[in-house]
């Protein structure tokens, strides 16, 4: 399979793998965000998420863009702003 080599590829990808986290976590997510450690609690889901994108997506368009990452926030926090929490 050959690597994504296109922004539009790339962060549909991230998109994904974020809605896939959100979609699989929902209870953890919600107690990450009031607790305001959604980075620490979901460290092992991210991790393999972007293990995975990184096995999808051409190494030199990762290095220049920040998809993974912006489709974590995106996706899987901003969803979560009706919950009180100190991050908002």
């Amino acid at each position: 399979m050959a690597a994504i080599d296109t922004p539009e590829g790339a962060r549909r990808l991230a998109r994904t793998i974020a809605s896939d986290i959100s979609l699989y976590n929902e209870d953890k997510i919600a107690r990450a965000v009031k607790n305001d450690d959604v980075f620490v609690a979901l460290e092992p889901e991210i991790r393999e998420g972007l293990q995975l994108y990184e096995s999808r997506v051409d190494p030199d368009l990762r290095a220049r863009s920040n998809f993974f990452y912006r489709a974590i926030v995106d996706v899987v926090l901003r969803s979560k702003g009706s919950i009180p929490s100190k991050m908002w």
